[in-house]
């Protein structure tokens, strides 16, 4: 169906009272022999299937809101919405419901929900008597009209008749009318009860109210109103706020009127809910679902009309990026930016997916490069939020970019290296910036929110460009505070568990992946050499060491057990007060029976991997002809832990920055960590020192 008219977005409001989009496609109206009644459909634009099958039924309220919105709750708590491209397809829907329930098209709600004693008590009540009687609108009856406004709350009834009143006298603009006279001749009293008035009317909960309340012509009116609060000593001054400090500052120019007109009262409408009104009670927080709605709808139309201006967009990443741009433009272009991603979260799944595809395709990523890494705290702060939406909506989009940028940039300013200097020199003594740095790090290096990527390489592909580009980077804080005291008595060892609790935090992932990178670079052999040089003493670095080596004889991990007894068992066999090496060369010389026993029984078969075998992948990666050269840079690296561009900072950060690096590899703790350190002093009295593995 190619008529706009009819083409609708779907949408169903969830237990978190938001609104989540189902689709959009083509409503008609038609009978349903399977529901016995004229039925509303939608069909799906994209291939034509059934969204949506409600019959109307006689008895369901049905509103329209905005002009282009009906909406409808079917069952408790399941509410539904209809948002209509264009007004006249609103209309022809709604006369259509409105004649299958004998209703006035005239009207915005076909009926309210009601309980049984209130449709016993009004069941008599004749269809002509549709109205209540307003008090004229006049100083002198303010009182009368609050009681009244007040009064009608608790009967949905007595709502609805009220606002149908109030709209078909057009009572709202003479009470705002009579605001003004009021404050005029300071009349606190009558502004006291158009307090309550205002806020009764905003509680009718009614979409028709809203349009004429919220229009250019009467919002500061309403604020105005909603300022004589009876309970305060001195009205609050909200108008004054609105149009003299919070500035609206337009970045990039907005040509469009209408969706100027549209951010204005947003931010005004959401100002009233957030700001002026108070909590609701138990009883009031259903009055205001509406008001939320209208909000919502409101955000989604400003962030549709914003994503499909591609000039404005392409001039804002332009000027955001160009380095002529002064201080505080660049400051106001970063704000806008991180508060048009925060509109993007009214959207659903498959609008916001779009929607970042948009900012990725305009650079928003490159932009981010350049901006995280600049002196100004404001726009280091908001390009921090803006990243995190982008790592929090997708980590591989994220990955997918910064794989692309070692071709075309240098190490030292990767947007991961970027974020983990950001990290490591947070000048906030609570470190609140780095903690949010370090879980979007987090995020980004975890293998498991790799796995159900359609690229089937992404996991072994990140995490060899995170290790060979930008592990050095992270380490280099670890390395940096370890390598001046490494020889000191006590400081050394507690640097040491704290890299032995990294290893074992590694290792208990068991994944070969890891365990094969832990081999290559022959990683146990300073954990080894720590032990000997321990000697006997029963202390936290050595219950550390036996428990790392138990893990991996009771979880027999093959691949570490056969490397720990090829390579250091000579070391190892002399320490006999506990089993753990023992029970390790039992479990090698088991595998090798058990390898053994099934060459000689099927000595003509292929040697096939077992179950805990490396992916092809992961394969690949190690054999690659490459190898020998990652591993020389990463080396490098390694080497170069006191270059210049760090050498500035690590002196004056050591504490700091060695407990960021181990939060952010989530080290577990040890028991005893109170006690054992005291043994420390018993090194002189300990028995002779096992010798050191050679290097």
């Amino acid at each position: 169906m190619s008529d706009t008219r009819r083409r609708v977005k779907v949408y169903t409001l969830n237990e978190d009272r938001q609104w989540d989009d189902r689709g959009t496609g083509h409503v008609s109206s038609t009978f349903v022999e399977r529901l016995r009644g004229i039925s509303l459909l939608v069909r799906a634009e994209s291939d034509g299937s059934l969204l949506l099958e409600s019959k109307i039924s006689p008895n369901t309220a049905y509103q329209k809101q905005q002009d282009t919105l009906i909406v409808w709750s079917e069952a408790d708590n399941y509410d539904l919405a209809l948002s209509f491209q264009e007004k006249a397809g609103c209309d022809e829907i709604w006369e259509r419901i409105c004649q299958v329930q004998g209703r006035d098209p005239a009207l915005d709600i076909t009926q309210d929900p009601i309980d049984e004693s209130e449709e016993e008590r009004f069941e008599e009540i004749p269809e002509t008597s549709h109205l209540v009687e307003l008090p004229p609108c006049e100083q002198s009856r303010l009182e009368e009209i609050a009681d009244l406004v007040t009064s009608v709350l608790s009967s949905p009834i007595r709502r609805e008749k009220l606002a149908l009143a109030l709209m078909t006298e057009g009572y709202i603009k003479k009470l705002l009318g009579l605001f003004r006279v009021c404050e005029e001749v300071d009349n606190r009293e009558g502004l006291h009860h158009l307090y309550e008035i205002v806020r009764g009317v905003l509680f009718l909960n009614k979409a028709a109210l809203f349009e004429v309340m919220f229009s250019d012509d009467c919002i500061m009116d309403v604020v105005g109103c909603l300022e004589y609060d009876p309970a305060l000593v001195q009205p609050k001054r909200h108008r004054e706020f609105l149009t003299k400090t919070a500035k609206f500052k337009e970045v990039i120019p907005i040509t469009d009127s209408e969706l100027r007109q549209k951010i204005h009262q947003t931010y005004r409408v959401q100002y009233i809910q957030d700001i002026i009104l108070p909590t609701p009670s138990v009883f009031e927080e259903n009055f205001l679902s509406t008001l939320t709605s209208f909000i919502f709808f409101n955000k989604v139309e400003i962030v549709s009309m914003l994503q499909e201006d591609e000039k404005f967009l392409t001039e804002v990443f332009a000027q955001l990026t160009d380095d002529a741009t002064e201080d505080s433009k660049r400051r106001e272009l970063v704000n806008f930016v991180k508060e048009f991603c925060a509109f993007s979260q009214t959207l659903q799944p498959q609008n916001r997916d779009a929607f970042f595809k948009t900012l990725a395709n305009l650079g928003i990523l490159p932009a981010l490069e350049i901006v995280m890494g600049m002196d100004d705290l404001q726009v280091r702060a908001a390009a921090t939020d803006i990243f995190s939406y982008l790592v929090e909506f997708s980590p591989s989009m994220v990955r997918e970019f910064v794989m692309q940028e070692p071709q075309q940039t240098d190490d030292d300013v990767l947007l991961i290296n970027v974020v983990i200097k950001q990290m490591i020199c947070d000048s906030d003594p609570e470190l609140g910036g780095a903690v949010q740095l370090m879980g979007l790090l987090r995020t980004l290096i975890d293998p498991e929110n790799m796995l159900a990527s359609t690229n089937k390489t992404e996991k072994t592909e990140f995490l060899s460009f995170f290790y060979k580009y930008c592990m050095h980077v992270l380490t280099a804080p670890l390395l940096a505070n370890t390598a001046h005291d490494k020889n000191s008595k006590g400081d050394g060892s507690v640097f040491v568990q704290g890299a032995l609790r990294f290893m074992r935090r590694i290792i208990g992932l068991k994944d070969e992946y890891y365990n094969r990178y832990i081999i290559k670079g022959n990683l146990f052999e300073p954990v080894i050499n720590a032990l000997l040089d321990n000697g006997t003493r029963y202390n936290l670095l050595n219950s550390a060491i036996i428990e790392l080596f138990e893990f991996i004889k009771v979880e027999d991990i093959k691949s570490l057990i056969a490397h720990i007894v090829d390579n250091f068992y000579k070391a190892l066999e002399s320490i006999e007060y506990v089993q753990t090496f023992k029970g390790l060369k039992g479990r090698y010389e088991q595998e090798k029976d058990r390898q053994s026993q099934r060459l000689n029984s099927f000595p003509t078969c292929r040697y096939r991997r077992d179950a805990r075998s490396l992916d092809e992948d992961e394969e690949l990666w190690f054999n690659d002809d490459d190898d020998d050269d990652d591993g020389e840079a990463v080396e490098k690296r390694m080497g170069d832990d006191f270059s210049d561009s760090y050498g500035k900072y690590m002196e004056a950060k050591k504490g700091k920055l060695y407990s960021l690096t181990t939060a952010l590899v989530g080290l577990v703790d040890y028991p005893d960590d109170e006690d054992e350190e005291e043994d420390e002093e018993e090194e002189d009295q300990s028995p002779r020192k096992r010798p050191r593995l050679s290097s």
